[in-house]
């Protein structure tokens, strides 16, 4: 399978700096400014209109980065749950808004719930349904507007988790996300599977990636390259799955290098 051309996480401010390359070629973006409840929960129909101006004569694909702060969508509390509903609603919101096919959210499950299946055989079962319950009006609405909720490893340390939780759920609006810095992290620090295995365990669900290097300590999210992570077999397994996922390079700093790490990536045939 021949992968997608690679895009770019930025918010308005970073965008304005890299406006002309990602016009130009039409580049995948994802949308990283409604993230925090300061932005999400208050009126942000002036970012929406700035990043509306911003994309004028953008024909290339757009996502959001959904909120995801303090929220969690296997709460067991139902009135906890109708909070995280609300939100992640105005998330899509503004992804209806501004004409993006995917919303990132993410993942219940930590290293603590590996840990202790066995300890609390009920624990895997509940996440599993209180998810589903909590998706269910979110997944409806996102068919509504024709975005994909893609669902991201953060604390992680089994793949086989999301990736079950999105087959149970068989919903066509939700697939699996993945975020390499966070798996090289999960890889380092708890003993999980290296990210090639996380990729091959979400082969057939897989339909978005945060490409990002770390050095199995911290959630770095540097440039690929300057980190630990093999990027030739990560790009290998990539090429692999069912159908081609979003590429979505998600760095935090040094952002006027992004042409040149995508060039540099490109220039090795590891994406068109």
């Amino acid at each position: 399978m021949t992968l997608p051309r690679l895009g770019v996480a930025l918010n308005c401010a970073h965008f304005d700096t890299l406006r002309d390359w990602v016009l130009d070629s039409d580049r995948t973006i994802e949308i990283q400014d409604f993230v925090h409840p300061s932005v999400i929960g208050t009126d942000h129909s002036d970012l929406i209109a700035q990043w509306r101006e911003r994309l004028a004569g953008h024909r290339g694909l757009r996502g959001i980065h959904g909120p995801f702060f303090s929220l969690d969508i296997a709460a067991p509390d139902p009135a906890i749950r109708a909070v995280v509903q609300e939100r992640l609603m105005a998330g899509l919101d503004v992804a209806g808004a501004l004409g993006a096919t995917h919303m990132v959210i993410h993942s219940p499950f930590t290293f603590w719930h590996t840990l202790n299946y066995a300890n609390f055989t009920y624990l895997r079962s509940a996440l599993f349904e209180a998810t589903a319950e909590c998706l269910a009006p979110v997944l409806a609405r996102a068919a509504d507007i024709e975005c994909t909720v893609m669902l991201e490893n953060i604390d992680d340390t089994d793949p086989r988790d999301r990736t079950e939780l999105v087959a149970t759920i068989d919903h066509p609006n939700l697939m699996v996300s993945l975020d390499t810095g966070h798996a090289e992290l999960a890889h380092g620090r708890y003993g999980a599977p290296p990210v090639v295995d996380f990729i091959a365990a979400s082969a057939e669900r897989l339909g978005h990636v945060h490409l990002q290097d770390a050095d199995g300590y911290a959630d770095r999210h540097w440039h690929p390259g300057d980190g630990l992570i093999p990027w030739r077999p990560v790009f290998s397994a990539l090429a692999a799955c069912a159908q081609a996922p979003r590429l979505i390079l998600e760095v935090h700093g040094e952002y006027e290098r992004l042409p040149d790490s995508v060039a540099r990536l490109e220039a090795m045939g590891l994406a068109c």
